[in-house]
């Protein structure tokens, strides 16, 4: 286990003697008074885990200052402890409310206290993983409802591979190497966007877009002819159909993924 990072702080300097003398082993240890500029540059190029306030009869101006550094410690997850008496950890707190994550009050051995910190930080890092393990799910189902979904449809295994590669990093893909085995698929899947092959045998990409958009609820998903062919007369036959765009073979990434980003 790597040593905790300890500030310490406070008027208390037997407790922080016994920080040094008796538990320095368990511990990263620096110090600082409670001036703001010495405990910002303390946070900064220190980095510790954990800010110990040692209290020994602090009134409250001095626990106001202590205040003034809540936000910069909640916000990079530094744990706040205080020792010291009842009476001290009670002015505290009456001060400086919910700034304390941990309170331990005297007496107390400094045994006893590094005890209580291991344990308390232990439970500290395991509450931290579960919520960065809930957030990382969160992020991964938020993802998968956000990524779309785009039908390649071509005749050319090797063109379907070489498509999906292309794509899979950041869309959903499926392929489909006739306009039969695309209808079947539409038939009880979505899909965001079809890539379709203008020329192929039995039913060429034309008749396949056809059939699609004669389905209401397949007539507004976008479609971009793939093809080979360079003619204009072909090319214009192709547009009068009214796809959303099409891509000439071979096709270069970049452009494939800046057309399929101007549609879905």
């Amino acid at each position: 286990m790597s040593k905790y990072k300890i500030l310490l702080s406070g008027k208390n300097n037997t407790i922080i003697d016994d920080f040094f003398n008796q538990i320095s082993d368990d511990f990263c240890l620096a110090t600082t008074s409670i001036r703001y500029d010495d405990m910002i540059h303390h946070l900064e190029f220190f980095k510790p885990d954990i800010f110990v306030y040692c209290l020994n009869g602090e009134n409250r101006d001095d626990l106001s200052r202590v205040m003034e550094h809540k936000r910069r410690l909640t916000r990079e997850d530094v744990i706040t402890i205080i020792i010291g008496s009842q009476e001290d950890c009670d002015n505290f707190h009456k001060v400086a409310i919910y700034m304390a994550d941990m309170t331990l009050v005297k007496p107390i051995s400094a045994v006893k206290i590094k005890e209580k910190i291991i344990e308390f930080m232990e439970k500290v890092e395991a509450e931290r993983e579960e919520q960065r393990l809930l957030q990382e799910k969160l992020a991964k189902i938020k993802e998968q409802q956000e990524r779309k979904h785009v039908l390649i449809i071509d005749d050319d295994p090797i063109m379907l591979k070489l498509i999906k590669e292309h794509l899979h990093d950041q869309y959903d893909v499926a392929t489909a190497i006739s306009g039969k085995i695309a209808h079947k698929f539409l038939e009880t899947k979505k899909t965001n966007l079809i890539l379709l092959d203008y020329e192929m045998p039995v039913e060429n990409g034309p008749e396949v877009m056809k059939k699609i958009r004669e389905k209401k609820e397949l007539a507004d998903i976008p479609i971009i002819f793939l093809t080979g062919i360079t003619e204009r007369e072909k090319i214009n036959q192709a547009l009068a159909l009214k796809p959303q765009g099409y891509l000439l073979k071979p096709i270069d990434k970049e452009k494939l993924l800046g057309t399929i980003e101007k549609f879905i």
